[in-house]
C-alpha cells in the first residue's frame, strides 16, 4: 500500500543517480527543522554529521514523552514506512549504514507495527545489504525506552541506547561528532524523518513553499483539553493559534469562555487571549515566552486555575528530572513546594518574586533542555495572569 502511493520511489530516484551532498543541499534548501522540539535545520545537522569520520550512526527519537501528545505515535502506527524512508535516505546521504528507532515502551501497538514495516521493507530487498541491487547497506534496529522524559534529551537518549542510566551530558562535543558510541550520530524525531521522502519526491521549492520565512512545511498538532475536537492536525507553519483553536477544535464547548492555551508541553508556556491571533512558529511563539515544542496543544476555559496548571506541569518535571544538576533538582523541588503552599491558600509576601527568581536561576544554570525550559508554564503564568 505505501509503494502505491509512491513510497520508496524518492529513495530508489536517490540511490540511482543522486549524490549524497545533493541531498543534503535539497533538505537545507526546504528549510526543514527538527520538529522534536529544538527546530534545528535538518540540513545543517546531516551536512556537520556527514564530515566527521567514524561510523556514523542514524538515530530516530519516537520517545515521545510529553502529556497529551501523540503525534509520533500517530506516524509510527499508520504510516512506519515513511519514517523508514526518511531514515534510508538520510543514511544515504550522510554515509551510515546503521540506524536505530529509540521508541517510547509505553508504545507496544507502534513497536509493533515497526518491527511488521521493517520485515515488509527486508523482503522487498529495500532494507538491509545492497539495497535495490547497490552498494548501500543500511539495517535499523528498534530499541525501547524505560519512560524516562529526560531521554527525549539527545545525549541521555543515546546513553539509553548504549545500555547506561539515561542522564544527559554537557555538551561541549555535539552528539553529530561524538554521539552514540563516541562516533558521529545524526539524531531526528519520527516527524522530521517522516518529511524526508516528500520533500525528494516533490521538491524543496514545494515544501519551502509552505509556511513561514524561518519555519516552513506543515506541523502536527495534537489539540487537546477544553475544545470541541480533540485530536491530531497537520497545519502550514503560521497559521494562528485561534484557527487551530477555533476553527478545526471547534471552540471551547459549553459556551465558556477561552482562557489560555499551553503549547510545548511541560517545557512550554501558558499563552493568553491576547496572543489568540499569534502565527504559529519557532520564533513567535518564543517571543511570548512559550515554545512549539513536539507540537502538544492543551486548551484551558475559565474554570482552569492557572496557578495549579503551573503546578501540575512542575509536578512532572520534578519526577522527571534525572537529579544530576543542583540548579533543576533542586529549584524544580523549591518551585513546586511554593506553589503546593499557594493553592493549599498558604501562600506568603514574597513568594511570587522568589518564584521569578528561582526560575530565572534553573533556566541560566541547568545542565540539559529540561532544566532550561522546566521554568517556563511557571514564568509565562507569572507574566500573563500575575493577578490569579
Amino acid at each position: 500500500e505505501y509503494i502505491a502511493k509512491k513510497g520508496y520511489q524518492a529513495l530508489i530516484d536517490a540511490l540511482a543517480g543522486v549524490e549524497p551532498g545533493e541531498i543534503i543541499e535539497i533538505i537545507k534548501a526546504s528549510g526543514l527543522r527538527g520538529r522534536g522540539g529544538g527546530g534545528f535545520p535538518t540540513g545543517i545537522k546531516w551536512a556537520t554529521c556527514a564530515k566527521h569520520s567514524g561510523d556514523r550512526y542514524i538515530i530516530c527519537n519516537a520517545d515521545e514523552g510529553d502529556p497529551g501528545a501523540y503525534m509520533d505515535r500517530s506516524i509510527l502506527e499508520g504510516d512506519p514506512h515513511s519514517v523508514l524512508e526518511g531514515m534510508l535516505i538520510a543514511g544515504y546521504a550522510i554515509g551510515s549504514s546503521q540506524g536505530f528507532i529509540y521508541v517510547r515502551n509505553e508504545y507496544p501497538l507502534a513497536v509493533k507495527r515497526l518491527v511488521t514495516a521493517i520485515k515488509q521493507a527486508e523482503a522487498c530487498g529495500l532494507l538491509g545489504d545492497n539495497i535495490a541491487g547497490t552498494d548501500f547497506s543500511f539495517n535499523i534496529k528498534i530499541s525501547t525506552g524505560a519512560g524516562a522524559f529526560v531521554c527525549g534529551e539527545s545525549t541521555a537518549l543515546m546513553a539509553s541506547l548504549e545500555g547506561q542510566v539515561g542522564r544527559p551530558r554537557a555538551k561541549y562535543v555535539h552528539t553529530v561528532e561524538k554521539g552514540f558510541r563516541d562516533s558521529p550520530s545524526n539524531l531526528n524525531n519520527v516527524e522530521t524523518y517522516a518529511n524526508v521522502p516528500a520533500i525528494l519526491l516533490k521538491g524543496h521549492a514545494w515544501y519551502a513553499g509552505m509556511g513561514t520565512e524561518h519555519s516552513k512545511g506543515t506541523k502536527v498538532f495534537s489539540l487537546v483539553g477544553k475544545v470541541a475536537n480533540t485530536g491530531l492536525v497537520e497545519v502550514p507553519m503560521g497559521i494562528s493559534l485561534k484557527e487551530i483553536a477555533f476553527s478545526m477544535g471547534g471552540g471551547v464547548p459549553k459556551k465558556k469562555k477561552f482562557k489560555a492555551v499551553q503549547t510545548g508541553g511541560p517545557s512550554g508556556g501558558c499563552i493568553p487571549e491576547q496572543y489568540l491571533d499569534l502565527p504559529v512558529d519557532y520564533q513567535k511563539l518564543a517571543e511570548v515566552g512559550s515554545i512549539m515544542g513536539s507540537g502538544g496543544m492543551i486548551v484551558m476555559d475559565q474554570d482552569t486555575c492557572m496557578v495549579d496548571v503551573a503546578r501540575y506541569f512542575m509536578d512532572f518535571l520534578k519526577e522527571e528530572s534525572c537529579g544530576q544538576c543542583n540548579p533543576c533538582r533542586e529549584g524544580i523541588t523549591q518551585v513546586l513546594e511554593i506553589l503546593t503552599e499557594i493553592c493549599a491558600g498558604n501562600g506568603k509576601e514574597g513568594d511570587i518574586e522568589l518564584l521569578e527568581e528561582l526560575g530565572s536561576m534553573i533556566q541560566k544554570f541547568s545542565l540539559c533542555g529540561l532544566g532550561t525550559s522546566a521554568p517556563n508554564p511557571v514564568l509565562t503564568t507569572l507574566l500573563y495572569f500575575r493577578n490569579e
